[in-house]
């Protein structure tokens, strides 16, 4: 969206539009102006239409339009890195706060949507599994990228959503881990040395070899383009999968979690 925003905003000043004339013309706000041009807010077909008519009718606003379409069931700010997730070779994913998008169930989907605050009504909930579901078919879909996921041992301990739940996460954790594409690694509760204590990683390939991290938060996420900070993160990720437990042990592990149930 920013990068529509600045383009509008070119375009805008080019004509020797100010904000405010621009905004009388195309018959929204001078906010609303704004605030797409900041990439903080997604235009409507009605904008881009107006905005045509008014900046020469080049095209490229409304060609540009369907490549900023809503993404149902994503938080704005995943919406990039899923994206390049969709077309990335490489995908390594660390995680010590709930069990990836990716690996989840539709039970313990709906467990984590339950103690959503603000709440969420069912449908927003039925809006976000479908989009993890979709992004799941990526697991099998594209058999020649190479998936990681370090998973901490107290994510399955935690028992989120029931021992039912659990069982059944469990059970199609050791699915996918079947899929010759897929490695995944415990790191055990008991784990005096750890290179992942600073949080979660998210690191991935392009088809161009490029590399990219993404970090979330409460109500934030931060794409990582910088290669010197995730060149840090690659080697805190190579460091964690050798103080991880090998695939076989983690299997194993998690086996025996299962029957503990």
């Amino acid at each position: 969206m920013r990068t529509f925003g600045a383009v509008h905003q070119a375009l805008r000043e080019h004509a020797g539009m100010s904000r405010e004339e621009y905004a009388d013309l195309v018959r929204f706000s001078k906010h609303t102006v704004a605030s797409v041009e900041l990439g903080r807010r997604m235009p409507d077909a009605a904008f881009v239409e107006r905005a045509e008519e008014l900046l020469g009718n080049t095209g490229a606003l409304r060609k540009a339009l369907p490549t900023l379409a809503r993404q149902p069931g994503l938080a704005a700010w995943f919406r990039r890195w899923a994206r390049l997730e969709a077309t990335a070779i490489v995908l390594y994913t660390y995680e010590c706060r709930m069990i990836p998008g990716l690996l989840q169930t539709k039970a313990y989907a709906g467990a984590l949507s339950a103690d959503q605050l603000p709440p969420l009504d069912d449908a927003q909930i039925e809006e976000r599994w479908e989009a993890r579901a979709k992004r799941q078919q990526l697991l099998r879909e594209r058999p020649n990228t190479a998936f990681s996921f370090l998973l901490e041992e107290h994510l399955f301990l935690r028992r989120t959503g029931g021992t039912r739940v659990t069982r059944e996460l469990i059970d199609h954790v050791l699915e996918v881990a079947t899929l010759r594409n897929v490695e995944i690694q415990v790191v055990p509760l008991v784990q005096e040395s750890h290179a992942g204590l600073q949080g979660p990683i998210r690191l991935l390939e392009t088809p161009e070899n490029k590399w990219f991290a993404y970090n979330e938060g409460q109500e934030s996420g931060q794409l990582i383009t910088d290669p010197k900070v995730v060149s840090v993160l690659q080697s805190r990720y190579a460091r964690m999968r050798s103080q991880a437990l090998s695939m076989k042990d983690s299997l194993s592990l998690l086996t025996q979690m299962r029957g503990d149930l």
